[in-house]
């Protein structure tokens, strides 16, 4: 498997610009690299708090050891619950949160969870068993909603024509494999749309990763909550990698400056640089956006 490169590093450290002795909170632990350099930062004195959905990013994280290593608490769970977790650990409001909204390669490259028709694995796409997989919207959703879906998550142009390929195709046999899947899509949209940079399966994979994990809903609850998990004075930074999720995001900090709870650290997204997206062509959509707790 290849590396875990955390995108937006430098930006990241910039804008929380996390100091010794600090709390921060990192709810997309993921392969660590954040919080690796927050870490650093804060020092032994220091307090982190890191989370993730994923099982699997849980296990795998190596906490860091040594004199200079602060308190590190690490939690399988949403990040949606990081005021309850708060709670629960008793911890007081944080400095600094960090979310990155992506998946990361492991997960990508790993066939057996389902997230990605570049391999062919089962198609499940969940960081959790908490909800229905994505074998179970394909097969259960009717036509037209399957339709909906393919094109509010996913931005799909042949939405009405795939959704009506999986309908017919699922009645020979169910759907259980993301090369299924992909194959029919792949065979349904017009040659012509075969040939382009972007795969025919990418935006109904994504459409249904995000309605798998509930994404947006989850992205909308965090939003609400920050003024409760961090302090005044306090920031935040949220990396995204597609446009429903940035609008969310956009959405959540304008509400939070509308109510005198936070106020922008940058008025526009912040993007990779040219150097970063040649060295990790991952980072190509990324942007993140960022607010100061008042």
């Amino acid at each position: 498997m290849s590396k875990h490169i955390p995108v937006l590093l430098r930006e990241t450290i910039e804008i929380l610009d996390p100091k010794p002795g600090e709390f921060f909170i990192d709810g997309t632990l993921g392969g660590g690299g954040h919080t690796q350099a927050i870490v650093e930062r804060i020092g032994n004195f220091g307090k982190m708090l890191c989370i993730d959905w994923d099982g699997k990013a849980v296990s795998n994280f190596s906490v860091p050891e040594g004199r200079d290593v602060p308190e590190i608490i690490v939690k399988n769970a949403n990040y949606r619950d990081i005021p309850e977790l708060l709670t629960e650990e008793r911890l007081p409001k944080a400095d600094g949160l960090i979310l990155d909204l992506g998946f990361s390669s492991d997960q990508v490259e790993d066939a057996e969870r389902g997230f990605s028709f570049q391999h062919d694995g089962p198609l499940d796409m969940r960081y959790s068993g908490e909800y229905e997989s994505a074998a179970d919207i394909v097969n259960q959703y009717r036509e037209h909603e399957l339709e909906t879906l393919f094109h509010a998550f996913g931005g799909e142009r042949y939405a009405g024509r795939i959704a009506k390929a999986i309908y017919e195709a699922r009645k020979k046999k169910r759907f259980e494999r993301t090369k299924e899947l992909e194959n029919v899509i792949f065979h349904t949209v017009p040659p012509f749309a075969r040939k382009g940079k972007i795969h025919p399966a990418t935006r109904v994979f994504q459409a249904l990763r995000i309605a798998v994990n509930h994404e947006l809903e989850n992205v909308a609850l965090i939003l609400k909550a920050i003024p409760e998990c961090i302090k005044p004075g306090g920031r935040v930074a949220i990396i995204t990698f597609h446009s429903l999720e940035d609008k969310v995001v956009k959405e959540g900090f304008k509400d939070l400056v509308k109510i005198g709870k936070a106020e922008l650290l940058h008025k526009k997204p912040i993007s990779p640089k040219r150097e970063e997206i040649k060295n990790n062509p991952r980072s190509r959509s990324a942007k993140i956006r960022s607010i100061k707790i008042i």
